[in-house]
């Protein structure tokens, strides 16, 4: 895989779809980038994908929703592979809103979204999208301040924005297809990407946002960059409290990056 591709959409929770498509990292291997659509009385989009796959993105989300149904948009984060399709979604879907906080709000409008269009959420709040209640919760690692990751009460679904995410060889519909080594090592080397600050912070303080995590015990984790991952909650979190002691990433210089292009 030389360029972004866009996967068929799939269903992976009770309600829940997932557009898929992956990024290829130089050298490193494939990262998910992956938008989810909740099947509620009122429509959720979480996250819009990358801008290099607009046309194949926007086939795929017409296809599992009703743009003029589609009532809400969570922004995990306003990092370019979470915000790409952002303002084509919403001159299709008149009646969405974007859910986010205070400094993704200024983040956004950098973009020129009208601010009328968003809806401001902190974590720990919630919001009814009509017959399920979701709530907004702070992810163990993220590389933006303003990330909120999601629950869906109704499907005990996690949604955790960057957080459990890890690179890969390739492709695959499930996290549970992995490899555990590869797994560890990919999860290891997108958290030192991700969140470099990981291994400054104090410990225990880290320890309770994953015991925050343990004690909401959701059926489904669903990364951004991660494949679908059912009942897995036990290794991803113990992934997660390894990958403390991860080095910080340092990547390749201009004469790495020459000879990697060159092969």
């Amino acid at each position: 895989m030389n360029e972004p591709t866009m996967f068929e959409s799939r269903k992976v929770a009770p309600d829940t779809t997932s557009l898929v498509s992956y990024m290829p990292i130089p050298g490193l291997g494939v990262l998910p980038i992956n938008a989810f659509v909740i099947h509620a009385i009122e429509p959720m989009l979480v996250d819009t994908g990358l801008a290099a796959l607009r046309n194949n993105f926007m086939t795929e989300l017409k296809s599992v929703v009703d743009l003029q149904e589609l009532r809400w948009i969570w922004i995990t984060h306003a990092d370019m592979d979470h915000l790409g399709n952002l303002e084509a979604v919403l001159a299709e879907a008149p009646n969405a809103r974007v859910v986010t906080t205070y400094v993704g709000m200024a983040k956004i409008g950098l973009q020129g979204i009208a601010l009328d269009r968003v809806y401001l959420l902190n974590p720990e709040q919630s919001l009814d999208i009509g017959d399920r209640k979701i709530t907004a919760i702070s992810p163990p690692t993220f590389d933006a301040p303003e990330t909120t990751g999601l629950y869906d009460e109704k499907t005990s679904t996690l949604f955790s924005a960057d957080s459990f995410g890890a690179l890969m060889a390739q492709p695959l519909e499930n996290a549970a297809e992995m490899n555990q080594n590869d797994l560890r090592e990919g999860s290891f080397l997108w958290s030192s990407i991700d969140a470099p600050w990981l291994g400054v912070i104090d410990p225990n303080k880290f320890g309770k946002t994953l015991s925050n995590i343990n004690e909401l015990s959701p059926n489904t984790i669903l990364s951004s960059h991660l494949p679908v991952a059912t009942g897995m909650n036990n290794l991803l979190l113990d992934i997660l409290a390894e990958a403390y002691h991860t080095p910080r990433f340092v990547g390749p210089d201009q004469q790495a990056l020459e000879k990697m292009m060159a092969v």
